[in-house]
């Protein structure tokens, strides 16, 4: 495993708050909301349905700005897109006539590296994710969850400070997932850095995370902080162990508290 990175390359939100305005009267979607990743670590978003989680991704990345508070990037106010930020979606939206290894390298393409450069750093990554056999194939001659590994490459091939997954896995079916899981923590534990995941499953949570954050129902603030504490690297069979499912539990149980209440504050309007 990589050294942690320090303290300083950080995602901070601090007191956010965001508010969308609409002619009918403004809604509420992220309420006083603080909380930061740094070191390095792996955090999960988790909450009910349509309650912000992918929001606090558009705020990270500088695409939506708070109505209150900020949003800092290793301690700097996030004003905009980042070139430090990379982000992964639930579709991998590779471009269909280039091939593995230049989809791979189009962000530093973008940047103006030469193109000897970005080749040989494209490469290393391919070799990072397990396609280096693939790096002359068209998108269309891989595998669901090779494409999301293509893309999971780019997004990594400018060094970013933060990643933010928003569902990456979520077009995937249950074993897919589970290998593309262990896959993607093998090569965040290469390559290291912050991570900002959403995602609705939350064995999956459980088992990529260093810490998942619980978000309450909309306005999303933060209902819990659950530390992961089992040891890495993790296996396919984590879900067996005891204490994976103790947490899995513990996260489940708060899940329904706000599923609960977000049913009864809706039946009684």
């Amino acid at each position: 495993m990589s050294v942690a990175l320090s303290e300083d390359r950080s995602v901070q939100f601090a007191d956010v708050s965001l508010e969308y305005p609409s002619k009918t009267g403004s809604t509420l979607a992220v309420d006083s909301l603080t909380a930061k990743v740094s070191g390095g670590k792996f955090v999960s978003i988790i909450g009910p349905s349509g309650c912000g989680k992918s929001t606090l991704l558009d705020l990270a990345c500088g695409l939506l700005k708070p109505t209150q508070g900020s949003v800092l990037l290793d301690g700097t106010a996030v004003t905009g897109p980042q070139s430090s930020t990379s982000m992964v979606f639930q579709e991998a939206a590779l471009l269909p006539w280039r091939t593995v290894l230049d989809n791979v390298a189009f962000p530093l393409e973008v940047n103006g590296v030469r193109r000897s450069e970005r080749r040989e750093r494209a490469r290393a990554l391919l070799t990072t994710v397990g396609l280096d056999g693939f790096a002359d194939s068209l998108p269309s001659e891989l595998s669901g969850g090779m494409r999301q590994r293509v893309s999971i490459a780019r997004a990594l091939i400018t060094d970013p400070a933060l990643l933010l997954m928003d569902e990456p896995f979520g077009a995937l079916d249950q074993q897919t997932r589970s290998v593309m899981g262990v896959e993607l923590t093998r090569t965040w534990e290469r390559v290291n850095c912050n991570v900002l995941f959403v995602t609705h499953d939350i064995g999956e949570a459980v088992a990529l995370s260093d810490e998942v954050w619980v978000l309450s129902r909309r306005p999303a603030t933060l209902k819990a902080r659950v530390v992961i504490d089992l040891p890495r690297p993790r296996t396919e069979d984590l879900p067996l162990n005891p204490k994976f499912q103790s947490l899995e539990a513990e996260i489940w149980k708060l899940l329904q508290e706000e599923s609960r209440a977000m049913h009864l504050s809706t039946s009684s309007t």
